[in-house]
């Protein structure tokens, strides 16, 4: 049985994958290139760590494509003082990508965002996934001004999408049509109708 090259999948994860997807921030590529993908999904799925695919993980929550992950990397100009909030797994592939950035990273799941309190205001906000609303209590975390990267499910379709929290409000605009899962703490909630 040959053995796999992981060193060679990330470099031909960066070439034929995110270049050519318009990736070109150099600290994303730099980042993406040397983190072992495979560490962070189930040892099933090492082989595969680098298709450009989503892989279901064990704990329920889903290992996003590269190309996905790096697109909204690199629309979240990420600065290396940023106080930078990750709504996602706390030791997944993304926070490893953003340790490699940030010096102050707090990282919570999208049914915990309250645990991300104490170090708020944050000056950018990623949430890796895909939501249908989001929750006053994550916009009452970012700093007047912050970016926030997310992907947004718009009917059928998940996106890619960036903007700014200003008083209170954020405002979104898609960028991408993106594989992106779907974050069930960020469902739109059922309303009442008579």
């Amino acid at each position: 049985m040959e053995a796999v090259n992981f060193q060679e999948m990330r470099r031909s994860m960066v070439d034929s994958q995110l270049r050519t997807s318009g990736v070109t921030d150099a600290w994303v590529l730099a980042a993406m290139g040397s983190i072992p993908r495979e560490d962070f999904v189930p040892l099933m799925h090492r082989s595969t760590a680098y298709m450009d695919r989503s892989i279901a993980l064990e704990d329920g929550s889903v290992l996003n494509p590269a190309v996905s992950s790096a697109l909204l990397l690199q629309a979240a100009d990420v600065r290396a003082d940023d106080p930078v909030l990750l709504v996602g797994k706390p030791d997944g592939y993304v926070a490893a990508i953003l340790r490699a950035r940030v010096s102050a990273l707090t990282t919570v799941t999208a049914d915990n965002v309250a645990a991300a309190q104490s170090a708020a205001p944050y000056a950018l906000i990623i949430i890796d996934g895909a939501a249908e609303e989001l929750p006053n209590a994550l916009v009452n975390l970012a700093a007047d001004g912050a970016r926030l990267v997310t992907g947004v499910i718009e009917g059928a379709v998940t996106r890619l999408a960036k903007g700014f929290v200003h008083k209170g409000k954020i405002a979104l605009k898609s960028f991408e049509d993106s594989e992106i899962a779907p974050l069930s703490a960020f469902a739109r909630k059922p309303e009442f109708v008579f």
